[in-house]
């Protein structure tokens, strides 16, 4: 099949072998007549960097490396494929190959958050391409969908489930009423989560992703030291119970919001109608929702990690360069969407700043009058309290959850509520609270 290209095949070179770096491999080399018809030209890999052998995947009959840099560093090797991770190492790896006048393909979502500005303005100097879709959300082609597919539209806000291991812990929390430290332990064991799940649990991961996402929806540089990030560690079953009853199930989400005073960015659990679709995205499973003012709303849904899904966005990008290899470099798909010189500096908002719904929960002294005093505290700062939920004293400690959803308000005056409810000599310990989106 492959002979009908008269084009001489481009060469490839793998960096990193493990679980996306084997998948790729395997998708390139099974699907290789296919990918073939689709770019136009046969796509081979010339060389791989491994540090050790993947068992899922028979490399017999290409070279392999241990040093990462002398496949960067071949001159057979027309694009560089980065799957190592990490910051340190991937960053020169992917700079050195820039400097090679080599395009790039990376999964590399700490790399592109962090480094993403300087990586792309140095890309776009040596004329070469990095593409970077496996960044975010596995398989599902969501970054093209907003840079290409949604190019019309004024994006309004996006909100993603971005982060499987999180999303796995939470889905087992509502269905089997599970403590949270309890089923980390499990995703540790079915190898979910890394031994030190950090990045999942504490919403960093999703931040990586939602700063991606971001920057290509609203054409402003990658800001990821300006995003919120709060992690699910604090949730309890009992919150996941209460927020059923309420007619919401608890999500980690990450949302990137338009507003006239800057961009809200933000990543922490949410409350989310339990009718919404995103709301019954379960499991490992990625979705991320996007609204523009002309599509609507539209919903991307399928696996965010996985040896195959994640490969499958890597070989896409891989056809993706192929295809634009041969083209004049001012006339490519921005990196980030946007003509790099149209970049807005629109800033990203505090989140004292952003505004958002609240459910609240107060543990209260079993004693007449403290639902008054705290509905009063409220109603002096503007807080709007749209139901409230009383529960039977806990036999343990006799003290009465009390739950509240509010409107929406700016955070800063939430916080000045909670300081205040905190102080109450009628309530015991830390107030509750997790923000609410309608999504609508």
């Amino acid at each position: 099949m492959m002979e009908s290209f008269s084009v001489k095949p481009v060469k490839v070179g793998i960096c990193g072998l493990g679980t996306v770096g084997g998948g790729t491999y395997n998708v390139l080399k099974r699907n290789a007549g296919e990918i073939a018809r689709r770019a136009g030209r046969g796509i081979e890999v010339a060389q791989i960097a491994a540090r050790r052998p993947n068992s899922r995947c028979d490399t017999s009959g290409t070279p392999v490396t241990a040093d990462v840099f002398a496949v960067v560093n071949n001159p057979e090797v027309d694009i560089v494929i980065e799957l190592i991770g990490g910051y340190t190492v991937a960053r020169e790896v992917v700079m050195q190959a820039i400097e090679n006048g080599k395009h790039v393909v990376t999964a590399n979502k700490a790399l592109i958050a962090v480094h993403g500005n300087e990586i792309f303005a140095r890309a776009r100097d040596k004329g070469v391409i990095v593409a970077f879709e496996a960044a975010v959300a596995g398989g599902i082609p969501v970054i093209k969908a907003i840079r290409e597919g949604l190019s019309a539209n004024r994006i309004n806000w996006l909100a993603g489930i971005i982060n499987g291991t999180g999303n796995f812990i939470l889905s087992e929390m509502r269905e089997k009423g599970r403590a949270f430290a309890d089923v980390l332990k499990e995703a540790q064991a079915l190898g979910y989560a890394e031994a030190d799940p950090t990045f999942d649990v504490e919403g960093i991961d999703a931040a990586h992703k939602l700063t991606i996402l971001a920057s290509i929806a609203f054409g402003i540089p990658l800001q990821f030291d300006k995003a919120y990030t709060e992690g699910i560690t604090r949730l309890t079953s009992a919150d996941v119970t209460y927020a059923e009853a309420l007619g919401y199930r608890i999500k980690h989400l990450g949302v990137a919001r338009r507003t006239d005073k800057g961009i809200e960015l933000r990543v922490h659990p949410t409350l989310i109608p339990a009718d919404r679709l995103i709301a019954n995205v379960n499991g490992v499973m990625n979705a991320v929702m996007v609204n523009g003012d002309a599509a609507g709303s539209t919903l991307y849904y399928g696996a965010g990690a996985g040896m195959e899904p994640t490969a499958s966005s890597v070989v896409a990008d891989l056809v993706d360069v192929v295809r634009a290899m041969t083209t004049d470099p001012e006339n490519r798909v921005p990196h980030l969407a946007f003509q790099p010189d149209e970049l807005s500096d629109h800033p990203i908002l505090p989140i004292a700043q952003c505004e958002s719904a609240y459910y609240l929960r107060v543990q209260a002294k079993d004693h007449p009058g403290v639902l008054a005093q705290v509905a009063s505290i409220l109603s002096e700062r503007g807080i709007n309290i749209e139901s409230v939920m009383q529960k039977e004293a806990e036999e343990h400690d006799g003290l009465v959850p009390m739950i509240l959803l509010t409107h929406r308000v700016a955070e800063q005056r939430m916080d000045d509520a909670i300081a205040a409810l905190e102080a109450l000599d009628d309530v015991a310990g830390q107030v509750m609270r997790i923000r609410v989106e309608q999504l609508a």
